[in-house]
């Protein structure tokens, strides 16, 4: 499986506008494949929408998109409202869960860390060791590598139900030594980002 994950930058004060149309286009497209969540931003870079779409590989993705552009159910109509866009086609990793409607909490973190080339075996090695003391705690949406895009980028996702309860998830996590994982001495992190998004009401993880 893959999954592509697409982020828009919007001109201020359009959300309303570009969710709107999704919502509309919507069910001509998700007869062709699912979508795995859209979100908003909430902290961080503002105005951006983020929509992810799991495939079974780079194949069907090709096929379905030239599928829905024929029957012209697909993409929405917002381009007077897009500043930038971005994808990444990512391989998830092997304790990531299916993408499934799930109602899982108000805000999902999106964390994009940045490695030296060759990291990732590692990267996965490491995280497999602790992930399950770590999601006992709350639950992992999705984490993968980047194979089409910035490459060397691990992307994972985590639901929470607020602000709030984020901030005591994560001091209960360190104060239990589950969590960061160790990072081999030989993986070197160039990058950290992080913001926080809420997800739309058609969203099917919210």
């Amino acid at each position: 499986m893959i999954f592509e994950m697409r982020t828009y930058t919007l001109r201020p004060g359009t959300l309303p506008q570009v969710t709107e149309r999704f919502a509309e286009a919507l069910p001509g497209r998700v007869k062709l494949s699912p979508l795995g969540g859209f979100w908003h931003t909430e902290v961080g870079t503002l105005n951006r929408i983020i929509h992810i779409w799991p495939y079974k590989d780079v194949e069907e993705r090709g096929r379905i998109r030239a599928e829905a552009i024929r029957q012209g159910v697909w993409p929405p109509k917002i381009q007077e409202f897009v500043n930038d866009m971005e994808t990444k086609v990512l391989i998830p990793a092997p304790f990531s869960p299916p993408f499934a409607e799930r109602e899982l909490g108000g805000i999902y973190e999106f964390r994009t860390y940045t490695y030296a080339p060759g990291s990732m075996p590692k990267v996965i090695q490491s995280w497999s060791e602790r992930i399950e003391a770590r999601t006992k705690l709350s639950p992992l949406v999705a984490a993968g590598y980047t194979e089409i895009g910035p490459l060397n980028q691990w992307v994972h996702i985590w639901a929470y139900k607020d602000a709030g309860e984020r901030q005591r998830i994560r001091d209960e996590a360190v104060r239990q030594g589950v969590w960061p994982p160790q990072r081999p001495p030989e993986v070197v992190m160039l990058k950290q980002e992080n913001l926080l998004a809420v997800p739309a009401r058609f969203s099917p993880l919210r």
